[in-house]
């Protein structure tokens, strides 16, 4: 592909702008565009036909997985490469089930994320070895999994971000919702899980490598 279009979609601008700066080294004749939320993002989706997007998962407002989902709808050839601080078990097998064509680590070296945006270009699909093994093992398809792993994925950002400690009107305002809707879910996520408090949910979170 001589002139790739790429849109980058990640709130933190220092890492945008390094990945940009990165991948335009190693993919010359790339055009990028730039946001820092789902909405730029859906502003920009329509104005170019984008070969590739590179999305954060986590992003004030909707989240990365919510986006994808925004994206396929709009453009269902559009390939989407995920980026994430996460356990790849976790939020990797959500990206795939989704649509997604890859999941890289954010603490994976710019010479990977570089190979998987020349995969997904290519018309591939980027996994990483430790997730090809995880897959194979039917890590989030067995019903005896992690009780986490049938979360929704509204409902797994909301787990995470109590278990970080994060208070209901933190997690409404960077979700763009409000304290009651974070409220509900938190219901729905302690009677999914068999839980009772937000102690509960750090432990839990703990227990499964959810959180630091």
């Amino acid at each position: 592909m001589s002139n790739p279009r790429i849109l980058l979609v990640d709130d933190h601008p220092v890492f945008r702008a390094g990945l940009k700066q990165i991948l335009a080294l190693e993919l010359k004749q790339a055009e990028f565009g730039e946001g820092a939320n789902a909405a730029e993002a859906m502003t920009l989706a329509p104005q170019q036909p984008w070969n590739l997007a590179i999305l954060d998962i986590d992003m004030p407002g909707r989240s990365g997985l919510e986006l994808l989902a925004d994206l396929k709808a709009l453009q269902p050839q559009l390939p989407v490469l995920l980026l994430s601080m996460h356990e790849e078990e976790d939020y990797a097998v959500r990206a795939l089930r989704a649509g997604a064509a890859g999941y890289v680590s954010k603490e994976s070296s710019f010479s990977e994320i570089v190979a998987a945006v020349r995969k997904v270009l290519g018309g591939g699909m980027y996994i990483s070895p430790f997730l090809a093994e995880q897959l194979a093992k039917g890590v989030g398809t067995r019903s005896d999994g992690p009780p986490h792993l049938h979360l929704s994925n509204r409902e797994f950002q909301i787990l995470c971000k109590l278990a970080a400690g994060k208070p209901l009107k933190e997690i409404a305002a960077e979700l763009g919702v409000s304290i009651k809707t974070v409220s509900t879910y938190r219901s729905r996520v302690l009677e999914k899980l068999g839980l009772q408090s937000n102690a509960d949910l750090v432990r839990y979170a703990l227990h499964h490598r959810l959180i630091t």
